[in-house]
């Protein structure tokens, strides 16, 4: 392994380098924190590394084995995590949503989930940066929500066919639609180009035009003085009494220690759990930060089912970026509907391989099409427009990650990734499949495939004022280590009914200010 340049010690040690650890880092080593991140995938180099391939390209999501149960089985690996630097936002689509007021406060207006311990006011001026730091396009005025725009950079020009079909179906039908806020350039910025429309957002964006923790915080983070150490496996959490002292990791066989006077686990829903449950001593018999009992409970996808409608005319899936048009219409809870809280549709681009694999094998009805019915179908791929749900899923407890009897190459348990709708998850989610059908029907088209999808992960070390019924506090200190934090998208309460990353990197970004504060003061 090269020389290290904080083997003796660090102030900060972050593990994982996605969205939230890409934050961390930078708003740390910028205050002239010394600051290591440590990402058990590679650094990648988009020039080099990344092609205009859907199958080669599948390897940037986690692919270490995890086991997954319940009703309903999750699909885990390129569609909710990412490994390498940069994590999850390599290879996201770039929808950049905020959460709105009402998806802090589920239990107080609607009597489900939980209250968040913190609320959108808290959050806001985090957006707002967040946005500004990163040049997010969108429109001049977003008709949900408490923040109506304008974005910093204008929308994107021009929309993909199936957004703008979706937009025009949208008017007919009354439901106000906007070309989605993305995380990707409209205008150059910070030596990097606009959009040119390419469409392989989900295979690694090559000439840089989507943001990334890859190419914006973790470079701006090493050059303020942080240490990035890649393909550095964590595998154990070092403890001095009640508090931590650093990590061990694996790097090519070897093992290394890192040690810190704070923790940061910013990794993904999954691997956080698991190495709490896993790191279980004298002082923590049921894992560390567990004594809440909650480590690795109440996880949530968001539903994110498809519905596929055959047009008269070519739509051509491939091309633009994925999403470029959506609908919040449907966010707020309407008791109406008969369920709780809400959801996003947008106009949602696919390429041929992801189609084919998901209309052959994810139907929802649970039936197969296979064989010269497939080919025919993916013959008409151009005339097909695709419609895709973010639904909220509620909290529950059974939905959990726990450790299995397996053991993987570094010797730590294979993760258990129990996973099944409620019945308002069920409600919800059915409720925007007509809703979808209706959209495809006013577009011209026939919906004929229904594909049932998740998407995102979060939960699992959820944020609370109450130690007995939550893992850290509304900044992520665990309640049980005041030198232990968690980031990212584990400490969600609830999932909200839109894409998560701008929520991430926000709460990541309030951490930051709190934790500079607070070591500045030597209270951590």
């Amino acid at each position: 392994m090269k020389q290290r340049k904080y083997a003796d010690g660090a102030d900060v040690c972050i593990v994982g380098a996605g969205a939230a650890g890409g934050v961390l880092a930078y708003e740390l080593a910028k205050a002239g924190l010394r600051v290591v991140v440590i990402e058990a995938g590679p650094f990648w180099d988009p020039q080099t590394d990344f092609a205009s391939d859907e199958l080669s390209m599948s390897r940037l999501g986690w692919q270490e084995t995890r086991l997954v149960d319940g009703k309903d089985p999750l699909r885990l690996g390129h569609n909710n995590s990412g490994r390498g630097v940069g994590g999850g936002t390599v290879h996201f689509t770039g929808v950049f949503l905020r959460f709105h007021e009402s998806d802090f406060r589920t239990k107080t207006l609607d009597g489900v989930g939980e209250d968040w311990p913190l609320s959108y006011q808290d959050l806001a001026p985090y957006y707002d940066k967040i946005e500004r730091d990163i040049a997010v396009s969108g429109p001049a005025h977003f008709p949900w929500g408490a923040f109506n725009g304008p974005y910093p950079y204008p929308v994107r020009e021009p929309i993909s066919a199936n957004s703008q079909l979706f937009r025009e179906a949208c008017e007919k039908l009354g439901y106000g639609s906007v070309v989605a806020p993305l995380a990707i350039l409209s205008a150059p910025f910070d030596g990097r180009p606009p959009c040119i429309n390419r469409g392989f957002c989900n295979q690694g964006c090559m000439p840089n035009a989507k943001y990334s923790g890859l190419i914006h915080h973790i470079p701006k983070a090493i050059q303020e003085g942080a240490e990035v150490l890649s393909d550095c496996m964590v595998t154990e959490i070092l403890m001095n009494g009640d508090r931590v002292s650093g990590v061990v990791f694996n790097h090519d066989g070897q093992s290394y220690r890192q040690l810190a006077r704070v923790v940061i686990l910013a990794g993904f829903v999954v691997e956080t759990p698991r190495l709490l449950l896993a790191n279980r001593n004298a002082h923590f018999p049921d894992g560390l930060a567990n004594s809440s009992g909650w480590v690795g409970k109440a996880i949530m996808p968001h539903s994110s089912h498809d519905v596929y409608g055959r047009l008269p005319e070519e739509v051509r899936l491939y091309k633009g970026t994925p999403v470029l048009a959506l609908t919040q219409h449907f966010y707020e809870t309407d008791p109406s509907r008969g369920f709780a809280r809400g959801y996003t549709l947008s106009a949602h681009g696919v390429r041929p391989v992801a189609m084919a694999s998901a209309i052959a094998t994810q139907r929802e009805d649970g039936s197969l099409l296979w064989g010269q019915k497939l080919r025919e179908t993916m013959l008409d791929y151009n005339m097909y427009a695709r419609v895709t749900l973010v639904g909220e899923v509620l909290p529950h407890p059974d939905n959990a990650v726990t450790l299995s009897d397996l053991k993987d190459e570094y010797g730590l348990p294979v993760p258990r990734v129990t996973f099944s709708y409620q019945e308002n998850d069920r409600r919800l989610y059915r409720h925007a499949i007509e809703q979808m059908s209706r959209i495809l029907e006013a577009m011209g088209g026939t919906p004929e495939h229904v594909i049932s999808d998740s998407a995102h992960l979060m939960g699992g070390c959820r944020m609370g004022k109450d130690p007995n019924t939550s893992v850290v506090n509304e900044y992520g200190q665990t309640h049980d280590i005041p030198n232990l934090f968690i980031a990212g998208a584990a400490t969600f309460v609830t999932s909200g009914g839109g894409n998560p990353t701008n929520t991430v990197m926000a709460l990541a970004a309030r951490t930051a200010d709190k934790l500079i504060d607070a070591m500045r003061q030597l209270e951590v």
